[in-house]
Order: structure tokens, then sequence, then C-alpha cells
């Protein structure tokens, strides 16, 4: 929105400097699909975008400052469209075999959508750099919570053995879920039909979350 996005030196950017930031940060986000986000340059990302150097350092400092724009609002956004999957679903009967296979369908289609930064987030994070584990956690939290709640539910329910930590429990499904997005392209070296991945991670999920298959 108008007054909420500012320049690097502080002034607050107009409708077309907003356009324009929003223009350079499409074009970085296309090429990280297809370059390593350090191989990228800023007169690369500028001349994509039809502008030049000078107005992308405008709105940015470095090319990993856009990087970290990036990965900051998919954190933001994917965040809460995770969770909505899992918060105040139900898990029993037909019910929780609808929202664990949802809960699947949106994890694999939100990696797909945010495929290439999403992979710049895991490799910066597993080098160790904090901020980028930082934006890692936040995207994850908020599901990982919601799924901690359903699990202590169902062990309530006695469904679930009760010596099991849910939160322990509810990260690990959430590891494996966002492990499998990351590499869905990579199961037919293993034998694995694309088609054949999902069924296997609802199963997964289902059964970690209530004890039981999938009515």
């Amino acid at each position: 929105m108008t007054g909420q996005v500012r320049t690097v030196d502080g002034r607050v950017a107009g409708r077309r400097g907003q356009a324009t930031r929003l223009k350079l940060l499409d074009c970085l986000s296309d090429m990280l699909s297809s370059s390593p986000y350090r191989d990228v340059k800023v007169i690369d990302v500028a001349r994509k975008a039809g502008t030049s150097p000078a107005t992308f350092y405008q709105y940015f400092p470095d090319v990993e400052g856009a990087v970290l724009e990036l990965a900051d609002t998919t954190a933001k956004e994917g965040g809460g469209e995770l969770d909505a999957l899992v918060a105040g679903r139900s898990w029993t009967g037909k019910a929780g075999a609808r929202t664990a296979e949802d809960l699947v369908d949106g994890f694999l289609a939100f990696w797909r959508r945010h495929d290439a930064i999403l992979r710049v987030i895991d490799l910066a994070a597993a080098e160790g750099d904090k901020r980028f584990t930082r934006l890692r956690t936040k995207l994850l939290t908020s599901v990982v919570g919601s799924l901690t709640e359903a699990i202590k539910e169902q062990q309530a329910k006695g469904r679930v053995d009760k010596n099991v930590s849910a939160a322990a429990l509810a990260g690990t499904l959430v590891t494996t879920m966002t492990g499998v997005a990351g590499h869905q392209k990579g199961f037919s070296s293993w034998g694995a039909k694309q088609a054949d991945v999902k069924p296997a991670l609802v199963l997964l999920t289902h059964l970690g979350v209530t004890g039981r298959k999938p009515a």
C-alpha cells in the first residue's frame, strides 16, 4: 500500500516506485528459478526489469537484501496459508481423511508455487544463516502449533500414545512434508511415480496425527 514502502534512504515510495520495486522482486524471483542466488547480479535483475542498477539500489542494498525481502513475504503469507489447512479442522472419520489430504495437497502446491525462494531459504538456513533460519521457522510455526493441538486432542481420546511428545510428532510430520514437497521431482529416480507420492504422504500424516489409517 502507498505510504508503507520506503526506499533505502527512508523516503516513502509512491505508487510508481512501489510498482518498480515489485517488478524488481518479480524479476529476481524468476531468475532464482534458473540461477543460484549468489550468481544473480544487480545489473542482471535491473536489465530484466527494464530499469537501471541505480534504481535497484534505491529499494534494496544488494541482491541478498532483495532475496530476504522475497523470503520474508513468502514466510508471512505462507504461514497463514499452511496453518489454515489444519486449524479448526476435524481429524475424525472421513473428515479426518479429507483434512490429511488437504494438508498434503496444500504443502505440495505451496512448494511448487514458491520452489525457487524456498530452495534459497532451505540452503541458506542449512548453511547456518540465522536470518533465513528465522524465516523458515516463521513459515512453519503456526501449522506445527495447530498440528500439535490436533495430536493432543487425539491423545486425550486415547488414540495416540500419551508418552509421545505432540510437539515433536507435529514437527516431525511437518518436516517430512517439507522434505517431500521440496523433492517432488526426485522420486522418479527411486522408481516411485509422482502420483504415488501424495497417497503415501497422506497415509503417514493421518497415521501420525490419529494413530489410524484414513477412513
